[in-house]
Formats: C-alpha cells, sequence, structure tokens
C-alpha cells in the first residue's frame, strides 16, 4: 500500500483509513451523513491525491488524444476542461478522464487511481504511432478537491486571481496559499461547486494548513472518499467499476454527450453503430418508494420477480433521505417513471425509474 503525501496529517486527524486503488485513503472522519452535508451546505476538502496525472506534450499530443478518447479535445483553449472516456475495442470503457489543455501542445489528463498502469499502458500502444512526449506525474503530485457552495468566498484569501471568475470546467495557473503556478480548476466531483487545486507532493502541506486556516470562520471540514462517493451519486455522476467498465459502452452509460463522432477514435464506428441502431440496455437512476437501502449487485426485479439488471452503485441519499441507486436495465425499463423493483434481502422494494440528478441544487 502507497501513503499519500498527507497521510500523517489525516492519520493525526482521526481519519478512518482504509486502502483503496493502492493507497491509504481517508474514508471518513465523523461520519459520512454530517460530512456529506458540510459540503452541501458549507465547505469541505477531499485529499484525493491517490488520482493519476499524465502530461502529454508535443506536436502530436492532440492527435494522440483525438485517437484515445472520445470527446473532441480539439474543441479545448487554454485553460479549458473537457470530461471523456478511453473507449476500448470491444464496446467498454478503459477509463473514464478530465482532460486539460496547459499550454499550445500541452495536456493533462487525470485518470482514476485504480486504472494508472492499465491506463498508461494504453495511450502508450497507440502513442506507438504518434510519438508524442509522455510522462507520468501520478506519483509527484496531490490533488486537493475543496467542494461547496462556501469554497470561493472562503478560499478568495489564498489567491490573487479572482476565484469567483473561473468558469465550470476552467482552471487557471497561478497563486494559491503562498505557492507559485498551481493548478486551480473549478472542477469536482459533487455537484455543489468549488475547485481543485493540484500542487507538487511538496507543497501540499503547505496548502493544506492554510486551506484550513481561511475556511475556519466558514466551518470548513476535511471530508472523506465515503462522503464523495454518496455527493457524486446524488448528481448520478458514474463511477469506474461500478457504473462504468469494460464491459460498458459509453452509449449504454448515458455519456453519448461525450462521444463524439465528427472524429475518429477507437471503436468509433462500432459505438456509432450502437448509438444510430440503439443499445439493448440503459444505465438508469431509480428512487426507492419505501424504506430500505440499495447496494451494489443487488438485483433488480420486474413485477412478476424476473431479474430484468443489477444495481451497480447505491445509498441512503443523505440530501432526500431516500435510498438512490444507478443500474442496468433492458431499454424498454429505462423511461423515467417506469416501476421497477429493487431486492433488498427477501424483499422486492418498489422504485421508480426517474430522471437525474436526483439532487436539485
Amino acid at each position: 500500500m502507497k501513503n499519500i503525501a498527507l497521510h500523517k496529517i489525516h492519520e493525526n486527524l482521526g481519519a478512518k483509513m482504509v486502502p483503496f486503488a493502492g493507497y491509504n485513503m481517508p474514508v471518513s472522519y465523523e461520519g459520512v451523513t454530517a460530512e456529506h452535508l458540510t459540503v452541501r451546505n458549507g465547505v469541505g476538502v477531499f485529499d484525493v491525491s491517490h488520482m493519476g496525472e499524465f502530461l502529454v506534450s508535443g506536436d502530436n499530443a492532440l492527435a494522440l488524444i483525438q485517437k484515445v478518447t472520445s470527446n473532441d479535445a480539439s474543441k479545448l483553449a487554454i485553460g479549458d476542461a473537457q470530461y471523456s472516456c478511453f473507449p476500448n475495442t470491444e464496446n467498454g470503457i478503459v477509463d473514464d478522464l478530465i482532460c486539460y489543455r496547459i499550454k499550445e501542445n500541452t495536456y493533462l489528463l487525470v485518470v482514476n487511481a485504480s486504472n494508472i498502469e492499465k491506463d498508461w499502458n494504453w495511450i502508450s500502444k497507440y502513442n506507438e504511432e504518434f510519438g508524442a512526449e509522455l510522462r507520468d506525474l501520478s506519483e509527484d503530485y496531490s490533488l486537493l478537491a475543496i467542494q461547496g457552495p462556501k469554497a470561493v468566498e472562503a478560499m478568495q484569501s489564498l489567491s490573487s486571481l479572482d476565484l469567483a471568475a473561473i468558469p465550470f470546467y476552467k482552471f487557471k495557473v497561478g497563486d494559491f496559499a503562498g505557492i507559485e503556478n498551481v493548478i486551480i480548476s473549478a472542477t469536482g466531483y459533487t455537484g455543489s461547486g468549488g475547485f481543485e487545486i493540484y500542487c507538487k507532493n511538496s507543497e501540499v502541506e503547505q496548502i493544506w494548513n492554510k486551506v484550513f486556516e481561511a475556511g475556519a470562520e466558514y466551518g470548513i471540514k476535511p471530508i472523506g472518499l465515503a462522503a464523495r462517493d454518496t455527493l457524486r451519486l446524488e448528481m448520478g455522476y458514474c463511477l469506474y467499476g461500478n457504473d462504468i467498465d469494460d464491459t460498458t459502452s459509453p452509449i449504454e452509460a448515458g455519456l453519448s454527450w461525450i462521444t463524439k463522432f465528427t472524429k475518429d477514435f477507437v471503436n468509433a464506428d462500432a459505438l456509432a453503430k450502437q448509438k444510430e441502431q440503439k443499445p439493448t440496455k440503459r444505465l438508469v437512476a431509480f428512487e426507492l418508494n419505501d424504506r430500505g437501502i440499495p447496494r451494489q449487485g443487488y438485483d433488480i426485479v420486474d413485477g412478476n420477480g424476473n431479474v430484468i439488471g443489477n444495481v451497480t452503485s447505491g445509498t441512503m441519499s443523505p440530501s432526500l433521505s431516500k435510498g438512490i441507486g444507478l443500474g442496468y436495465v433492458p431499454t424498454q425499463f429505462a423511461k423515467s417513471g417506469t416501476e421497477i423493483n429493487i431486492q433488498v434481502r427477501k424483499k422486492a422494494i418498489p422504485a421508480t425509474i426517474v430522471k437525474l440528478p436526483f439532487y436539485k441544487n
């Protein structure tokens, strides 16, 4: 197990540390519900330094990215970020990622911690054709997600940049917490606004301490990965390994909006055909109509008790106080308002297909 740079700080804060994607990570501090509501109503900080960062540069950097990702990176201006995925050749997804355009021919790809080696090998294989310069920065960089409606106000004193002027999915490189050349990105996986801060491992402790000094009057708290999961699920954001994986296509997962057939990319023809012919299954969102908590792997059943799918993510929503989840069902069951049942132990609990997000700010 690897330790992130702030491992000792999290231990001293009383974090419950668990193995996650090869790292010891803080999963909770005071409890999921309290941490979740801190982010929804105020401001909290996640240490997500286990994420992977690849720098892609050179004359053919864009050509390589266009080949291996589903979204159209040619649309990115310097200072833009873009959600995308790496399609595989079997109608599945290698990983989902965020692509940042740092300079004219320089891009940063941020990938999931559990897939760093897999993604690196995948990109490297295709780069044999393009010859872009690839650097794996994952071991050298830390990532803090400062999230919540009070994040901008709480952090403004730490930067000379106007944080409120950075639009969603844009970023600036500038000073933050006394450190120069920090990436301040208006992204995050909570749906409650805020920033993600990319810095070197040697800089992250100073930034962490200053963030908590500046945020003290706003009730800032450290937040663990468990609350990150409930927050992203309330927004209906996919989690790799749960809702998307090597066997699920971006079309099935409702990610057609990041799958642009205006360019050639890995498996584009097959995915275009699937979109045209309509997939046989779709990822849907559901809310339980009675008490119960849906969990990953639970069966989804029809009115006659036939298994029609399975839950990929599920929880008791701290914001809505009801069971919510995502799962794949045959397309005929995917329409909003459709009644299904979730098999929770021996009981089939009625549920309704709903439109995302679950949590509407």
